[in-house]
């Protein structure tokens, strides 16, 4: 737990130095963003939602001491003795932190981008080593999974650094660099692999720099698929994967852990599909032509349940296509650097004027539902908002 456990006061936003017990050993810029540095701590008179599912218990007093959680007690007014820090919340909600399963160290820039979405290319993935891992915490995000790293070492090289207590920061599962086919998708920083034998060596370099997950990319082949995951298993480690030459049928027999995005990017119903081809502009059509009650979809979940395949929605990131489905916040605004802004604000113009070849409504609705239908089934459903910055995906709090 150490640092982490009082970012779980998602209403409080703060780091409590009093719960490492080595508050000394923090760097300056650590220290910073430390409210309260003791001991112990008593947080009075809160709303406690523990994550299982149970009903809010209000009116609770929680003891931290010694980087734990020690009681959680009916609320009672205590006094300020032997190092004890009381804070009366009342009001304030206590939750466990939130732990991001599909989030990101950076975010995508268009270059060039006009007031119809027109852009040039090459896309770049734009860093945010500084910026993302504050916000992260500052919006409850206490453990994250980058979910594809686009300058690995650095990812790297800031989980080590959080955890030296050099940098502020959550706890990180660091994703190794996206394992992706041929032609290579669009974004340049990616890789391009040139068969199995280099998905095989690519996961073992990484892992051996401490890549703790893998994830597969848009071209990648049933061949470098079946290489990445056997060299990764191998290790005790977990491979996902956001597809489109490999469907989710596909993935699942050859023993991948996880699928992104929901059901999204399944690309098994695409007429006259050939085998590790990937059709970029079809990709939508399993989710308008599968019927979250048909047969397909049925074989499908039973098939993902049976092996024990996760799937991690990132509904934030889809409904943001949708019109004034999500309000227009200032303070999204006042987060974002000035091309951010303007990137967004041209998102959600277009998206009050879409292309006439998609229903996204009706997309996000099915997808709500094929989700709904996994779980119901037996099938572990995770959470992460991606991190598309034109989208209106603030990192931490586009896991909200």
């Amino acid at each position: 737990m150490r640092m982490r456990i009082c970012a779980a006061v998602v209403t409080l936003w703060c780091l409590c130095g009093s719960v490492l017990g080595q508050s000394s050993d923090l760097s300056k810029e650590v220290k910073k963003y430390i409210k309260v540095d003791a001991p112990k701590v008593v947080l009075a008179h809160v709303r406690v939602i523990d994550g299982t599912g149970a009903p809010a218990v209000e009116d609770q007093n929680v003891v931290i001491a010694g980087g734990k959680i020690t009681a959680v007690e009916k609320g009672a007014d205590m006094n300020a003795i032997g190092g004890v820090t009381l804070l009366d919340l009342r009001g304030y909600t206590v939750t466990p932190g939130i732990v991001g399963m599909h989030n990101h160290l950076y975010t995508g820039v268009r270059p060039n981008l006009d007031f119809e979405e027109n852009q040039e290319g090459p896309v770049l993935a734009q860093q945010m080593t500084f910026s993302a891992p504050r916000l992260y915490l500052a919006a409850g995000v206490t453990t994250m999974r980058t979910t594809g790293s686009m300058n690995p070492y650095a990812d790297l090289n800031l989980k080590h650094a959080i955890e030296a207590g050099t940098l502020p920061g959550p706890h990180m599962d660091v994703t190794g660099p996206f394992l992706e086919g041929a032609p290579a998708a669009h974004i340049i920083e990616q890789h391009e692999l040139s068969g199995p034998d280099e998905a095989r060596q690519m996961v073992e370099y990484w892992a051996d720099r401490g890549a703790t997950s893998f994830k597969a990319y848009v071209h990648i082949t049933r061949a470098e698929l079946k290489a990445a995951i056997a060299a990764a298993h191998e290790r005790g480690l977990k491979i996902t994967g956001h597809l489109c030459s490999v469907t989710y049928l596909e993935a699942a027999e050859l023993g991948i852990d996880d699928l992104e995005h929901g059901f999204f990017y399944n690309s098994q119903l695409i007429p006259d599909k050939k085998a590790d081809e990937c059709k970029p502009t079809s990709i939508l059509y399993t989710l308008e032509h599968m019927d979250p009650h048909g047969p397909e979809a049925n074989h499908l979940i039973d098939i993902l349940v049976k092996h024990h395949v996760a799937v991690t929605s990132t509904l934030p990131v889809q409904e943001n296509r949708i019109a004034n489905r999500v309000p227009l916040r200032q303070a999204v605004l006042d987060a974002m650097s000035p091309d951010a802004r303007e990137a967004y604000l041209i998102a959600r113009n277009r998206a009050a004027n879409p292309a006439p070849q998609h229903d996204f409504e009706m997309l996000l609705k099915r997808e709500m539902e094929l989700e709904r239908a996994f779980v119901a089934a037996g099938g572990l459903l995770m959470t992460g908002p991606d991190s598309s910055l034109y989208r209106g995906n603030i990192p931490g709090y586009g896991d909200h």
